[in-house]
C-alpha cells in the first residue's frame, strides 16, 4: 500500500478530491527561489578570490581525499534516499520506519555535503577552465538552489503527486553528477587513499 510521502511532515488534512487546482505561485515561489540560490552561490563564487584551501582533517592527506569522501558520504545517503523513497511511494516494500529513514539519510547527506561546498565556493570559486570543472561549478550552484526548492515544496499543501517526486528525482541526479565530477575523478586519478 502506498504512503503519502508527507503524511509526517504536514499537520493538515489530504484535500478533497472536488478542490480548485493549486495556486501557480505555490510552485513559482520554490522555482524563484531556487533560482536565486543557484545565482547567488555561482555569483559568489566567481567574484570571490579563491582561498585555496577552507579546511583539512586529520588523517587525510589531502582537502581532495577530504572533499572525496565527502561527498562519496553524501552520495552513500543519496542512494539511501533514493530507495527509501521508492519505499515511501509503494514502490518497493519497505519497513513502516521508511519515511523515517528518507528524511535522517535526507538530512546527513546534505549536512555532509555542505563542508563540500563551503570547501570549493571558498577555496576554489566558481572554475571553468576546463569542461569537467565548469560542468561541476554550474551543478553545484544548481543543486543547492534545486535543493532549496525541494524543502519549499515538502511544506506545500495540495501539490501535483508528480511534483514533489520529480524535483527530488532531480536533487539526486545533480548529486549524482557532481559526484561523478569531483570525487569519482578524484579517485580514478589520483587513486583511493585518505
Amino acid at each position: 500500500m502506498p504512503v503519502d510521502p508527507n503524511a509526517l511532515t504536514q499537520d493538515f488534512p489530504s484535500p478533497e478530491p472536488g478542490h480548485r487546482r493549486p495556486n501557480p505561485a505555490r510552485c513559482l515561489v520554490p522555482a524563484a527561489v531556487a533560482a536565486a540560490v543557484a545565482v547567488a552561490l555561482g555569483v559568489y563564487g566567481k567574484v570571490h578570490d579563491p582561498a585555496g584551501t577552507a579546511f583539512n582533517l586529520a588523517g587525510f592527506s589531502s582537502t581532495g581525499a577530504v572533499k572525496s569522501w565527502l561527498a562519496t558520504t553524501a552520495f552513500f545517503f543519496a542512494l539511501v534516499q533514493l530507495v527509501s523513497a521508492f519505499m515511501v511511494y509503494g514502490r518497493l516494500p519497505g519497513p513502516r520506519w521508511s519515511p523515517a529513514l528518507h528524511r535522517w539519510s535526507g538530512r546527513a547527506a546534505f549536512l555532509v555535503a555542505v563542508p563540500v561546498a563551503v570547501h570549493c565556493l571558498y577555496a576554489l570559486g566558481y572554475q571553468t577552465y576546463e569542461t569537467r570543472v565548469l560542468w561541476h561549478s554550474v551543478l553545484g550552484c544548481f543543486f543547492f538552489g534545486a535543493f532549496s526548492a525541494k524543502m519549499l515544496l515538502l511544506r506545500s499543501e495540495r501539490l501535483p503527486g508528480w511534483l514533489l517526486p520529480l524535483v527530488g528525482g532531480l536533487v539526486f541526479t545533480v548529486l549524482t553528477l557532481i559526484w561523478l565530477t569531483s570525487a569519482l575523478w578524484f579517485f580514478r586519478t589520483f587513486g583511493v587513499t585518505t
